[in-house]
C-alpha cells in the first residue's frame, strides 16, 4: 500500500486506509484495530502523501522523512514516540537536520515518529513517490531502436 491510500483523521487516533468512495465521503479502515467506518466530508482528513515538513529552505514530503527514518533504522521501528521531548527533538535532528524548529513542533515530531512506527509494524514501507513512478518514460524496446 502506498501513502496516497493512508489517511490521518483529525480527532481520531492512528492512521486509516482509504477503502472506498461513498456518496457523502468515503469508507476508512483503522490500521490500529481494523475497524471500518464511514467518514464524511465534514471531517478534517489529511492524506499522508500530501503532508510535508518545513525546513529552512523548502518543504520536504513526509514520505522522504519516512524514508530517511527507514534508512537510518534499516527498516526497523524508530524510537518510541513517548520518549522525552529532548530525545525526540535530537532524534529528528539526526533524520532531518535542516528542519525548521520554529514551525515544526515537538508534537509534530511525536506524530511523525508514531506514524512511521505504525506503518512499519503493518508492513507499509513503500515510501516512494507515486507521481514520479507515473512520469517515468517507458523503456525503449529493441523494435524502437532498430532504425
Amino acid at each position: 500500500m502506498k501513502l496516497d491510500k493512508v489517511l490521518s483523521i483529525s480527532g481520531k487516533p492512528g492512521l486509516y486506509e482509504l477503502k472506498a468512495q461513498t456518496r457523502g465521503g468515503f469508507l476508512a479502515e483503522s490500521l490500529l484495530d481494523g475497524k471500518k467506518f464511514p467518514v464524511s466530508m465534514r471531517n478534517n482528513v489529511s492524506i499522508l502523501s500530501e503532508i510535508a515538513i518545513y525546513t529552512y529552505t523548502e518543504e520536504i514530503p513526509l514520505r522522504e522523512v519516512f524514508q530517511k527514518i527507514f534508512d537510518k533504522e534499516e527498516g526497523n521501528p524508530s524510537i518510541d514516540h513517548k520518549s522525552s521531548k529532548d530525545k525526540l527533538i535530537n532524534y529528528f535532528r539526526e533524520i532531518l537536520p535542516e528542519y525548521d524548529e520554529d514551525r515544526v513542533y515537538p508534537s509534530d515530531i511525536k506524530k511523525v515518529i508514531q506514524w512511521y512506527n505504525l506503518l512499519v509494524s503493518k508492513g507499509i514501507t513503500d515510501f516512494s513517490d507515486p507521481k514520479a513512478e507515473e512520469e517515468k518514460p517507458e523503456k525503449p524496446t529493441e523494435d524502437n531502436n532498430a532504425n
